[in-house]
């Protein structure tokens, strides 16, 4: 059996990446997205243990000095963080796992795992990323702006990434995101193995 690959997506609030995850990985074998812990509060719609496992400050720092986890950051106000066992559990059973992280957690990665593929996602524009986070209705226009002056610097690390997605029409994007994981699947180290017995037949003819 195949170990999964790691995947990071990055891209700054308001950019559509957690739209694109959660329509993807139905479309996808063997494929799970990596639940984070925050210690921000839960939202209205959101669930224990399949948005985010929500904890206190207290219980995170203790993970930290344990540590329990593969990445954190301080976002904000609050922190997010990525255990390491679970992240494990499901790349040694095969699984392809992606980490939904901000360019601080993708950097800790890329030092501690080789071969991490990494992609970011890009607005189509400034005025568009501040028009979708208004329509989300979750922020105040002070926080909008904290998450505007927050995307830039995210933006700004763009390069650090393995491939750059524009969200600007979902389908296309969602269509190239998919690519990328199902190219790096059909690569020749993978492929020999999968198919060991019907290139062994072929050859053999």
């Amino acid at each position: 059996m195949n170990k999964g690959k790691l995947y990071i997506i990055s891209a700054p609030s308001g950019a559509g990446k957690t739209s694109l995850i959660k329509k993807l990985v139905p479309n996808l074998e063997n494929v799970v997205v990596s639940v984070s812990h925050t210690t921000r509060a839960q939202r209205s719609g959101e669930t224990e243990g399949i948005d985010y496992f929500f904890t206190s400050v207290s219980n995170f720092k203790e993970m930290i000095s344990q540590a329990d986890f593969l990445e954190y950051a301080q976002v904000f106000d609050n922190y997010y963080g990525t255990a390491q066992s679970s992240v494990e559990r499901s790349l040694n059973s095969g699984k392809d796992v992606i980490l939904e992280i901000d360019w601080q957690g993708a950097a800790q990665i890329r030092r501690l795992l080789e071969g991490t593929i990494s992609i970011f996602i890009l607005p189509p524009s400034t005025e568009v990323l501040r028009q979708r986070l208004q329509e989300r209705g979750q922020d105040s226009p002070e926080i909008i702006d904290r998450r505007m002056q927050a995307a830039k610097t995210e933006i700004s690390h763009y390069a650090e990434y393995d491939y750059l997605i524009v969200n600007d029409d979902f389908n296309t994007a969602l269509t190239e995101l998919k690519s990328i994981i199902l190219a790096r699947r059909l690569g020749i180290a993978l492929q020999q193995n999968q198919l060991k017995a019907l290139l062994v037949g072929l050859l053999a003819y």
